[in-house]
């Protein structure tokens, strides 16, 4: 292993260890002495909170703050949010009026483990307590209060109707539609249910960390660039992968008959998308040269993952 990888080994081995205690001590605080119904409804956010992840756009959000110039400790908030997002997402994702997966992560889906009302709510209840994060310390100073202000804007810019959320309308129109859904359509969606949210992470984690206007539009460029190759690597490993790596089952996109970039596009072409997509997310994150380094080099790992 070479000096620059064992050091982002460690760099990431710190981030996720801070990730994790937060997320977690952020569900404890406010389940405590509530009566059982709530305190039920915490364990639900938490099993699909806690239970594992790659954790990707936590370490963006960080990685974005030392890129700018700032602490990663900075961005915390952002980074607690934007999974709390992600998280809730997935239950509502997993659903069976959604894309019905009975498994997770190597395990039972929310609802199939708490019921669907339950993990409906618990998803409802992530979904907000996202912002109350993002919120917290607003009256700390005005610049805290600016910089906190203008990254909750953002993130719900990001995470709904226009975005994510906007983007998973157009993923459930176009399944089974075959030939009438063209790769310009399959590249806005993907924007929006995947790279919305990646470019969140990032841009959140500037603004937190004092990134001006330039560095917050360069990282809205990065996170849309790297959410759709991310997305297509997704689909690949669906098409592709290895159950027991995944933690899930693999062909369930062509089962259901999703737009994805493989389907729309092809193999080869989806391939070759990837790669440039992954050139411009890596150029874009040099650009920040030195202080970049880490976010360069997560770029790197999440585009090759296996799983």
């Amino acid at each position: 292993m070479s000096r620059t990888s064992s050091n982002f080994s460690r760099w990431k081995a710190a981030s996720l260890k801070l990730v994790e205690a937060a997320l977690a001590q952020a569900l404890v605080r406010r389940s405590l002495e509530q009566p059982p119904e709530i305190v039920s409804l915490f364990e639900a956010m938490g099993y699909a909170l806690l239970g594992g992840g790659k954790r990707l756009r936590p370490l963006l959000a960080l990685a974005a703050a030392e890129a700018v110039g700032g602490r990663p400790r900075e961005a915390l908030p952002a980074a607690l949010a934007v999974e709390m997002i992600h998280a809730y997402s997935l239950i509502h994702d997993d659903l069976p009026a959604m894309d019905d997966d009975d498994m997770r992560r190597g395990r039972p889906t929310c609802h199939k483990v708490y019921g669907e009302g339950p993990a409906i709510l618990a998803g409802d209840a992530l979904l907000t307590l996202a912002f109350e994060v993002l919120a917290e310390g607003l009256g700390r100073d005005p610049e805290t209060a600016r910089r906190r202000g203008l990254a909750a804007l953002h993130l719900a810019q990001s995470a709904g109707g226009l975005g994510m959320v906007g983007g998973q309308a157009r993923d459930l129109a176009f399944e089974r539609q075959g030939e009438a859904v063209d790769g310009a359509m399959v590249r806005d969606m993907e924007s929006r249910k995947t790279g919305e949210m990646m470019s969140a992470a990032l841009v959140c984690g500037a603004i937190l960390a004092g990134g001006g206007p330039t560095a917050q539009r360069t990282m809205r460029d990065i996170g849309l660039n790297l959410g759709l190759a991310f997305q297509i690597q997704d689909d690949l490993l669906n098409l592709e992968g290895d159950p027991a790596v995944l933690g899930k089952a693999v062909g369930s996109d062509a089962e259901r008959g999703k737009a994805g970039f493989p389907a729309v596009l092809g193999v080869a072409a989806a391939r070759a998308e990837l790669a440039a997509l992954t050139e411009k997310a890596l150029a874009g994150a040099a650009s920040f040269k030195t202080p970049g380094l880490r976010l360069t080099e997560l770029i790197g790992s999440l585009v090759n993952r296996q799983h």
